[in-house]
Formats: C-alpha cells, sequence, structure tokens
C-alpha cells in the first residue's frame, strides 16, 4: 500500500505505536503537521504556493534553493500535486514566456548587493527541471486574475484543464 496520511502534532509520540507499527508494515508513510482537527488527514490532492512577482520566484530557486527544493519533494512524496502561481505584470503566461523575460534596470537597481539581473531563461530551466524532478506546476498570471485562478486550480483538482 502506498498511501501517506498526515499526523496531528498534538498526537503525543509513543503513545500510539500499535498504530505507526502497522502502518510501518504495510508501507503507510506519516508525517506530523499541525492540524485544525482530527488527529489524522489524507493530504490534499493539490496545494498552490503563490509569488507575489517574477523575483520571487527567482530567490526561491536561487538563495532559497534547499527549503523550496524541500517544500516540493514533500508536496511529491505525499501525493500532492504542488502548483506555483507566480503573478507579475509582465504578460508572462508560461514558461515559454518566462524563457523571453529579463529584470528591469531599474527592478534590479532596487535590490540592494544584487550582483546580475535575474534572467528569465535560466529561471525558466530551473523551472523545467524542477518540475520534472518534483512534479511541481508553474503557472503564471497577472496579480488581478490571482485569487480565481487559485480557487480554479484548487477546485479542478490540480489538473491543467479549466
Amino acid at each position: 500500500m502506498s498511501l501517506t496520511i498526515i499526523e496531528d502534532t498534538r498526537q503525543q509520540l509513543g503513545e500510539h505505536e500499535q498504530k505507526n507499527e502497522w502502518w510501518g508494515a504495510e508501507g503507510v508513510s506519516v508525517i506530523r503537521c499541525k492540524l485544525a482537527w482530527g488527529d489524522y488527514i489524507l493530504p490534499p490532492p493539490v496545494s498552490v504556493d503563490t509569488k507575489r512577482n517574477i523575483a520571487e520566484l527567482a530567490q526561491n530557486i536561487d538563495q532559497q534553493h534547499d527549503r523550496f527544493r524541500a517544500e516540493c519533494l514533500g508536496a511529491r512524496d505525499a501525493g500532492c500535486q504542488l502548483v506555483i502561481l507566480v503573478e507579475n505584470e509582465h504578460g508572462v503566461r508560461s514558461l515559454s514566456d518566462l524563457a523571453g523575460w529579463m529584470e528591469s534596470s531599474k527592478d534590479f537597481a532596487k535590490r540592494k548587493g544584487a550582483k546580475r539581473r535575474y534572467e528569465g531563461l535560466r529561471l525558466a530551466k530551473a523551472c523545467a527541471t524542477m518540475s520534472r524532478k518534483y512534479s511541481v506546476r508553474f503557472e503564471f498570471c497577472a496579480p488581478e486574475e490571482a485569487a480565481a485562478r487559485v480557487v480554479d486550480i484548487l477546485t479542478e483538482g490540480g489538473s491543467r484543464d479549466g
């Protein structure tokens, strides 16, 4: 059996060994996380992680790569489709569009201490690699479309149709 369940962190460790032994023998993975209610729950089939702009995506991929990769791996291993929704006002709506994007000189100047401009081609390649390795999906939209797009992604279960 290949199943992952989430166990509330308020469940005391060592108090549920019989369940944990059975799950281990049956191949059930258990992730501990604070739950709003109940002791056990199945992971959601889809989760949306919003980025306020392309620069935030670039920071996640560059400076925070280990944490970002761990988040992607955790979702994949829990059987959850993680969708990264990147808001932007540059007309970027796909990884192909991202490949043609370049950070403006003005935005680059605002990032104090930055040594180079963000390049869309490099980011698009990194996103494609992460998508292939970790089953994460990258989507793009205008900021005013983000709220509706989050609802669409969640209600369509992460599929690309919709």
